[in-house]
């Protein structure tokens, strides 16, 4: 089993791929000049590309 370190070590390069993941899709929608289609709170919403953060703001544990 891995220790705690080693977990933390994944846990923060999973959540480094999701950032990079998230700022690599805004910048394909601002170029395609295609919306953001997503759900919240049960409603399908779509967002213009200009109105996306470049960044995704993740809660991180210490």
């Amino acid at each position: 089993m891995e220790n705690k370190s080693e977990l933390k070590d994944r846990r923060k390069k999973i959540v480094d791929g999701l950032e990079k993941t998230y700022q690599k899709l805004v910048e394909f929608k601002r170029y395609k000049k295609s919306p953001l289609i997503i759900a919240r709170n049960g409603k399908i919403l779509e967002i213009a590309p200009e109105e996306m953060l470049p960044t995704a703001p993740y809660i991180r544990n210490s």
